[in-house]
Formats: structure tokens, sequence, C-alpha cells
């Protein structure tokens, strides 16, 4: 069945994606069936060599309506927005090389795996039928999801974690830890259908940036930074995709006065007019079938008389792809987060290039659970997220920049790249290839001389 989705979804997506041209993307109901597919197979693939590895045999995910567990998030069907009432879902591995059994403690059943074994008429207490539940398996491990390192692993509340603790026969109470490596892992991991539908989805990504860097949405003189920056929202709109971001747009110009190149990432850059001679930044993300990207490219705005970017531009931006290449390099299966960064900065330091790298997992979440790289406000080790390995079949957003002087500009350039990819194992593999060179703005006007 899965096959089947995927042929579909791939014919769908079987159109040029560059500007001008329409994007396919799959309708509702399609969207909820690969969603569907992708979740069971998850669930009979992949959890039970994660339940193994970590050695919790019984995953307890409790969530109430409204307030959601990020990982119950990732484990509802397609057809369910939120938790219904109290919604607690039961994974039980009997051996390491078994297959998991899931229960919904609810009064519905949740998707096809998830079958309800609560009767309330029979017995009207939801806890007490969750621990006749749990003490039918007499699990050796409980692992609930509060985390210290983990915001995505942290998300049962004080109330049901202590009132599940109330119910707990006693002789099961020391069996009960954290699930923060189990749900990581979970959130972390890409199968093999999540991986091979990834390129188009950064396809879509890249051919909406694209259109929005050029001449089709921008018209120097009149078109303003927020103008580009709302264009990209209606176009998720109008494409039925959904962002999990607000996008940006941000000019670097020649202007001794213009400063962005300085600009701290917390604070937003200024509403601009877009002029000949702009070098221009975009960072965006779209959200389909439940995966997300976070892209970060950069165009150029020809000058008059001018038909290709400058060279001294070209030569900065070569800057940001050395960094790429020293940060994917790097990528080392085992190594955390904090030992890639540092042998990465080891390098840019020996060639004497100045930058930051601050790339996270991406996934399930925008900023998803796995071993932080670096961050923008920080080029020294992060305590907990920074210390996780890096394992395969995991994605990141490579996100990072280089600062090149401009002896042309007389002042710092700071080149801002970020592209999804895919870490197999051995090598970082880039969804859709990365962007190496910087676009020009009018594309047209690349083939006309002087």
């Amino acid at each position: 069945m899965i096959k089947k989705l995927l042929l579909v979804f791939y014919v769908i997506l079987v159109s040029n994606l560059c500007f001008g041209q329409e994007i396919a993307v799959l309708t509702q109901r399609e969207q909820a069936a690969v969603i569907d597919n992708w979740l069971e197979y998850r669930i009979q693939n992949l959890l039970p060599g994660l339940m193994a590895e970590s050695g919790i045999d019984m995953w307890v995910v409790i969530s109430r309506e409204y307030n959601e567990d990020p990982v119950i998030r990732t484990m509802l069907p397609a057809t369910w927005m939120a938790a219904r009432r109290r919604t607690i879902l039961v994974m039980y591995q009997p051996s390491a090389d078994a297959p998991v059994e899931t229960y919904a403690v609810a009064r519905y059943d949740v998707g096809r795996s998830f079958k309800r074994v609560w009767d309330p008429d029979v017995q009207p207490d939801q806890w007490k039928a969750l621990m006749e539940l749990i003490s039918s398996k007499n699990p050796k491990k409980i692992g609930l999801n509060y985390a210290k390192d983990y915001g995505h692993a942290d998300g049962l509340t004080t109330n049901e974690h202590q009132v599940f603790l109330d119910y707990l026969p006693q002789n099961l109470r020391s069996t009960v830890v954290s699930a923060q490596t189990l749900a990581v892992r979970w959130l972390e991991t890409r199968t093999a259908p999540e991986m091979a539908t990834y390129k188009h989805i950064q396809e879509i990504a890249h051919a909406i940036v694209s259109e929005g860097l050029s001449e089709a949405v921008i018209t120097p003189g009149v078109t303003t930074t927020e103008d580009v920056v709302w264009w990209y929202r209606e176009k998720i709109k109008a494409l039925k995709l959904d962002t999990w971001f607000h996008p940006s747009v941000d000019i670097q110009r020649a202007d001794p006065a213009n400063t962005e190149q300085n600009r701290n990432f917390a604070s937003k850059s200024p509403d601009s007019v877009i002029m000949p001679g702009d070098l221009l930044h975009v960072d965006f993300g779209i959200t389909y079938l439940r995966l997300n990207t976070d892209t970060q490219e950069m165009a150029y705005v020809l000058k008059a008389g001018e038909t290709e970017v400058p060279a001294y531009l070209r030569e900065a931006f070569g800057q940001g792809n050395r960094v790429q290449d020293i940060l994917t390099s790097n990528f080392i299966a085992g190594k955390s987060g904090n030992e890639i960064l540092r042998a990465s900065r080891k390098v840019m330091d020996a060639e004497a290039i100045r930058g930051s790298i601050y790339t996270h997992p991406l996934g399930f979440y925008g900023h998803s659970a796995g071993p932080t790289v670096g961050m923008w406000d920080n080029q020294g080790d992060t305590p907990g997220a920074g210390d996780f390995p890096l394992h395969s079949n995991t994605g990141y957003a490579i996100e990072l920049n280089a600062v090149v002087f401009l002896p042309e500009w007389n002042k710092d350039v700071r080149i801002m790249l970020e592209e999804g990819a895919l870490f197999d194992g051995k090598e970082v593999r880039y969804y859709n290839g990365r962007q190496k060179e910087i676009f020009p703005i009018p594309r047209a006007n690349k083939h006309l001389g002087n």
C-alpha cells in the first residue's frame, strides 16, 4: 500500500517546479492516506528497534485535549487535529526481538494501530484501567515523557505525572524512567518512505524560494522586503501548504548606513525597498506531510549594465559553501553535536574562515530533536542537546554563515545559508542539492550584453 501511495505522490509531483509554473500538491485526502500509512510503517518497522535500543519495554504517552505532548502529535492519525479528552497510548514490547503491542486507553481507537482497551461502562476510572493494563504486562521499564534536555520529550504535564504515580502500584514505581532518548530517537529517525519523499518536499520549498527571489515577484525600486515576505505567506496558503515560522527577507548593500551584516538574529530586519545592487537573503520553511523544511538562500539585484552577479560576491558565496563542506565532512556516526562543532571550527580557524555554525535536527519539527551543532549565540558546547550522538537516517538543517570582507564595499558581508539534508550513516546528502550560485534578479538578463 505504501509503495502505491508513493507512486501516486510521485506522479502528482511530475511537474516543472521552476518559477512561473504550477507546483502540484497532494489533496488533503491523499495527504491523510500517506500520513497514516507512514505512521503504521513507523510503528511496525521502526518502533520495535528503538524500544529495544533504549531498553524501555513499555512507553506510556499521556496527553489531554489541546495540551498535546509533542510526541503524541506524531502518533495521531491525520484526521485527528488534537488529542481527545485524555488520550493515553501504551506501547509494550514483550522481548527485544518482538513486535510492539499498541493500545489506546481512551474512549476511541486512535488510528489503525492503537485499539481502545478501556470500556468506561465496565471501569469508569480511566487511570485504573491504565493500571490494570500495565499490571497485566508487568514491564521492566516504564518510559514517561519527562526530560531535562529536550522540550520535545517533556510533554507529560506535572498533574498527569503525579496522578500516574499516585495510581501506579507500589511494586512498579521503581520501573519508571525518563523516555527522553526513546522520544528523541522516534522523532529524529527517518524511515525509508519518508526519506524517499523528502527530496520532493524540498523541491517544492526550493521552487517557492526561487520564485520569490525573482523578477516574478520583485520590481526594484518598488517592492519591499515585507512585500516579499507576505508574498511567501500567500504562496504557501495558495498551495494548501503550511509553515512552521514566519519567513524573513533582509538586505545587505554597499551603503555604509546598512549594517545588516552585524544584525543580531534576535532582532528583526527593517522593511526596506529593494534596489539594484542589493544582496538579498531569505529564511523560509514549509510543512507538508508532517515534515518540515528550513531553507536560507541568497539573490543579487543586477545593476544597470550588469549581466551577472559580480565576481567578488560569487567568491564570497563560495566561502559559505566551504563552511558547509567543512561541517558535513565532520558528520561521523556516534560523534556528539559538540564534537562535530569543535572539529569543524578547528578547520575553519586553520583556514582563517570567519563565521558561525548553528545546525539543528529537522523532521517532524523545524527545530527538531537530536544533536544540536552550535547555536547562533553560542559557538561553544551546548550542554545536553549538544551531547546527543549522531545516528544514521536522521535529518538536519545545515545552517551556518561565513563572514567575508569585501574591499569593493569596504565592509563585511555575511553569507547565510541553510539547506535540508540527511545523514545516512556515512555521509550527508542534501535532499535536493544546495545553492552554489547567488540568484541574479532578473534571471532573464543573464544573456544580454551592454
